[in-house]
């Protein structure tokens, strides 16, 4: 085992936003029947126009999150420790403008006490 932490943070990184694709068949809803990976496109797509994708912001497909609706995807923004549910593609740009900042420049953990 090779603890990169250093290394990861040296390079950079600052914020994982995970993006739950999972599927299965069931009557329940998953974020795979939803637009899963229009959701994880969208959010590549903004990221790599303001010059951030795995630089400084890392995407991943998850499986579920626990978050499941048919209304949309489940994604988690982490260190932030933020939780969105029924996310549209639609949605990506004004979520991750209010997330990161218009221009990504908003990187990193938020300060104590902010929501």
């Amino acid at each position: 085992m090779n603890d990169r932490t250093a290394e990861v943070r040296a390079n950079g990184f600052t914020d994982h936003v995970l993006v739950c694709t999972n599927d299965r068949e069931s009557s329940y809803a998953c974020c795979a029947d939803a637009g899963a990976m229009e959701v994880y496109e969208a959010i590549k797509g903004w990221l790599r126009e303001r010059g951030v994708f795995w630089s400084h912001v890392h995407v991943a497909r998850t499986s579920c999150l626990g978050l499941c609706s048919e209304a949309g995807t489940a994604i988690v923004i982490h260190p932030r420790n933020r939780w969105y549910s029924d996310v549209q593609p639609e949605d990506v740009p004004d979520l991750l403008h209010e997330e990161f900042g218009a221009d990504a420049s908003q990187l990193g953990v938020r300060p104590t006490g902010e929501s």
